[in-house]
């Protein structure tokens, strides 16, 4: 689940109300193409964790805002970036509401106690918080099943590792990245069972300089394939420095690390956002919880790099097809091991959302601990 993140409060408070004096809530608008002069538009606004140009997670979410604006004429779009969790959040979120924004989209996992603090002073504003679990009358959660792509990046990833030690920088010890990194290692094991996947935490997600040292660190110990869960293309950088191959996640990082980058697990929320924004134009929209999969295009594979081998393509696009039929079959099917070797999941049965929503342990093939909360 995303996203818990510590910030130099004092810091983060003063750039935030700087922004916010200069340029009303620290905003960039977007004036939408086509709408009817002097029609009223419908305000939707974004609250972003990070910064616009980060390569990763905020970067593909202001994309899939870029999409709505751009497909549906009678919106206009605002958004505040690197806004930290907690309090802060709260008080933007109010801003927001308070600027006559009718759609808010709070796009962190820290964000879900303020979204829901401020929704109940905004009944008629509806709140849709990424990630989250938390909802009311007005307040939608979403997400996608990132852990799919995740585990065809896992397949290219033991296909083609020599060394069979894969690397792993991981963010945050909470479920949403514990399930990637379970996705992505059961991806590996299921072409190379000989192949493990050690982890390494940075307890950040933004912060290319730590980002690519401890990709450097995995790097060193030996392993010559490099995954990640943060939003920069550090670790990215730090395995093409060494010759070596990468995973990347939240949007193609190829153009960053061309010689390394093997594929990437990549988010699509443009559709998404359009399809949301039109419910509450067209007052059909009701809370819900959304946890969208590969066939609904929310998640998916960047294109290849030109180092993977044509069979190596085929055996992730066999398992893509698969996934994408929606079939009893799934990543977390039985039979699942964790690293003592007990079995999780017997086989034959399917892990169910809740229990995948909430994992805290790792499964075989995995080396390294849960960080002590």
């Amino acid at each position: 689940m995303k996203r818990f993140r510590i910030l130099p409060a004092l810091a983060a408070v003063l750039m935030i109300s700087a922004a916010l004096l200069i340029s009303g809530c620290g905003s960039k608008k977007e004036e939408p193409k086509g709408a009817a002069a002097g029609a009223e538009k419908l305000k939707v606004a974004f609250m972003y964790v990070g910064p616009v140009g980060d390569a990763g997670w905020t970067y593909s979410h202001d994309e899939g805002r870029k999409y709505l604006a751009k497909e549906l004429p009678y919106v206009k779009t605002t958004f505040v970036e690197s806004v930290p969790e907690g309090a802060d959040s709260e008080r933007v979120l109010t801003q927001l509401a308070e600027q006559g924004n009718k759609v808010i989209f709070a796009t962190s996992f820290g964000y879900m106690d303020p979204t829901i603090n401020v929704a109940k002073k905004y009944p008629d504003v509806v709140f849709m918080h990424c990630s989250g679990f938390k909802t009311d009358k007005n307040v939608g959660t979403y997400f996608g099943r990132i852990y799919q792509p995740r585990y065809l990046t896992g397949i290219a990833a033991g296909k083609m590792t020599k060394s069979n030690k894969i690397g792993y920088v991981a963010a945050f010890p909470i479920p949403e990245v514990v399930r990637g990194i379970n996705a992505f290692t059961l991806g590996v094991r299921s072409v190379n069972p000989a192949a493990k996947v050690k982890v390494v935490w940075t307890n950040t997600w933004y912060d290319p300089a730590a980002e690519k040292e401890a990709g450097k660190t995995l790097l060193d110990d030996g392993a010559d394939v490099i995954a990640q869960h943060q939003d920069t293309p550090g670790p990215q950088q730090a395995a093409e420095e060494k010759g070596k191959y990468s995973i990347g996640y939240n949007s193609d990082m190829s153009k960053y690390a061309p010689k390394a980058v093997l594929t990437s697990a990549v988010w699509n929320w443009g559709p998404y956002y359009v399809n949301t924004v039109k419910s509450v134009k067209e007052k059909t929209w009701k809370s819900d919880q959304y946890w969208g999969p590969l066939s609904d295009k929310i998640v998916d594979l960047a294109p290849f790099g030109p180092m993977v081998p044509e069979d190596v393509k085929k055996i992730v696009e066999d398992k893509k097809q698969q996934l994408m039929k929606n079939s009893n079959w799934d990543v977390f099917t039985g039979p699942i091991k964790d690293q003592s070797g007990a079995v999780k999941v017997p086989e034959g049965q399917r892990m169910s959302d809740k229990d995948m929503l909430g994992l805290d342990w790792f499964v075989e093939g995995v080396e390294g601990t849960m960080p002590k909360k």
